[in-house]
């Protein structure tokens, strides 16, 4: 179990939660401060204006709002607001959504009551999640809508999505003999007002950004052997002189994987022997081409930019986003913007431009496989069967080259894109939660076109007829994938092999050792 409040959440606990079952917790001293906080704010507002507890929101913050009201207002606060378009978010992004407003809350600083924090793993344990949309947050006065869909499960309105269905929140409730929420003085403005729907979406992009680069890392390893390069681009000599932390990490990758293969080579034994200084035209290249050369200082930087996204949407998971913050231990309310979600909305930016950068790099590669002028080694397509007659892997590369124009128009930063709403209030917005969103839909497409590139590496291996040459490494992930994905020459249809990788590189954890792999380790990657 994963008590939270004893200690910042790390990505590896987040992962844990989500991926492996974990159960939550809700840790003792922080229930304490959670209580301790509440009451605080109970008589801390009492003959005292105070934003969000008898005032308007927003704009509207000039009313005040009479006492026999109060609570209704934030009853109100959350109906009003659950008003959510689009597609409903899946049942993990809402479940990372969950966990990201309940470890902000249990910070103790959002005057909430503990029952708040207590349905929340009810709902997280239970695998209940609310049915929230995936159309509505700006990412400035928080994730309001995403929140309010959340807030109003939490009051027992709504749907949930339970045991793979959409039923009513109040029927699942009495089927678990769950009770929901009461309002007791401003549970739902402390709910609506953070920036837990693109952190924890968020969380999740990053989580799958690591596997991702991993196993692209594994196929820039393979394609490599396939072509027979030369080993000194990966070289720790060449690559130490250029001091980039990301570079050097994927340089090691590669050679921790390729280290006992038997067709990569070793540029000293082909070229530089003295008999070719006698050849007027050289039948091997000289140098590679850059998709397949320059490996570690273009995926280096991706390396970095998980890394950093890493660091800083973590940091918004262990803060308190909300507004006003409830300051029990120095006896006083401040009035801000940690609500705003600029942090997570920049970091989200920056990590699908690297994505989709990644993207770019595993389509060229594909591109050279399947291009039999570049390669000078493979048949048209890598196909298996009669030249003209059959097609090999010519169809899927629509797919994939599709797929990458794709991610580069998605790329578009949302963090340079605020819209003014709310009257004005909201002057200026981050647009976080469609920035996680959209670089969630850049990590899901290039998954897919890797599972096309693995397709294509493996027809490769097969026409070689070199698996006996290939690393240890490469050689398991070869047998791995040929075990859902055998071999072909007659033509037939590929979306379900491409379903089947997608899902299974989505799903695996990545064949690359645990020397040099990226690790997920108190929230920060290392090796």
């Amino acid at each position: 179990m994963i008590n939270v409040g004893e200690r910042p959440l790390s990505l590896n606990d987040f992962s844990e939660i989500l991926f492996k079952g974990k159960q939550v917790g809700l840790d003792a001293a922080a229930i304490a401060k959670v209580e301790e906080n509440h009451r605080f704010l109970q008589n801390f507002s009492t003959n005292k204006l105070i934003y969000g507890i008898n005032t308007g929101f927003g704009p509207m913050a000039q009313y005040k709002i009479s006492e026999e009201n109060l609570l209704q207002l934030q009853y109100n606060l959350i109906r009003s607001h659950s008003s959510g378009g689009g597609k409903t978010l899946s049942p993990v992004l809402v479940k990372a959504i969950m966990i990201a407003r309940l470890n902000s809350l249990m910070q103790a600083y959002s005057g909430i009551h503990i029952e708040v924090a207590e349905l929340l793993v009810a709902l997280i344990n239970n695998n209940v999640t609310p049915c929230i949309y995936e159309h509505g947050g700006v990412g400035a006065s928080g994730d309001l809508v995403q929140l309010a869909h959340l807030g109003l499960v939490l009051i027992g309105e709504g749907e949930v999505i339970y045991e793979g269905n959409v039923r009513p929140t109040a029927e699942v409730y009495k089927q678990l003999n769950i009770k929901p929420l009461t309002i007791h003085i401003r549970e739902g403005l402390a709910i609506l007002n953070g920036t837990s729907a693109m952190t924890g979406i968020g969380m999740v992009n990053i989580i799958q950004a690591k596997k991702l680069m991993e196993w692209a890392v594994m196929m820039a390893a393979m394609v490599n052997e396939i072509v027979e390069a030369f080993d000194d681009h990966y070289s720790y000599e060449l690559n130490v002189v250029k001091p980039h932390k990301g570079q050097n990490k994927v340089a090691s990758m590669l050679r921790d994987i390729l280290v006992d293969s038997n067709m990569i080579r070793d540029r000293s034994e082909h070229l530089y022997n003295p008999d070719n200084l006698n050849q007027e035209v050289f039948l091997d290249k000289v140098q590679e081409y850059y998709s397949i050369r320059c490996v570690t200082q273009v995926i280096g930087p991706i390396y970095d930019s998980i890394t950093n996204a890493e660091r800083v949407v973590t940091d918004e998971l262990n803060s308190v986003n909300d507004n006003p913050v409830i300051d029990h231990r120095n006896k006083n309310i401040f009035h801000g913007g940690n609500f705003h979600g600029d942090y997570v909305s920049l970091e989200m930016d920056k990590l699908k431009i690297a994505i989709t950068k990644l993207s770019m790099l595993c389509e060229r590669q594909l591109n050279y496989l399947l291009n039999n002028k570049l390669n000078q080694k493979f048949p048209p397509f890598v196909n298996l069967g009669i030249l003209g007659f059959n097609f090999g892997m010519q169809g899927m590369q629509f797919t994939a080259t599709s797929t990458v124009a794709e991610n580069q128009t998605l790329s578009f930063p949302m963090y340079v894109h605020s819209i003014p709403n709310n009257n004005d209030n909201q002057d200026i917005v981050s647009m976080g939660c469609n920035a996680a969103q959209m670089t969630k839909k850049i990590i899901d497409n290039s998954f897919e076109v890797l599972a096309i590139q693995m397709m294509t590496v493996l027809q490769a291996v097969d026409y070689l007829d070199c698996e006996s040459r290939l690393s240890t490494q490469t050689r398991s992930l070869y047998n791995e994938i040929r075990t859902i994905f055998p071999k072909f020459v007659e033509d037939s249809p590929k979306y379900k092999d491409l379903e089947r990788i997608r899902t299974y590189f989505e799903t695996a954890d990545p064949i690359v050792s645990s020397r040099v792999k990226l690790k997920m380790s108190n929230g920060l990657a290392t090796s």
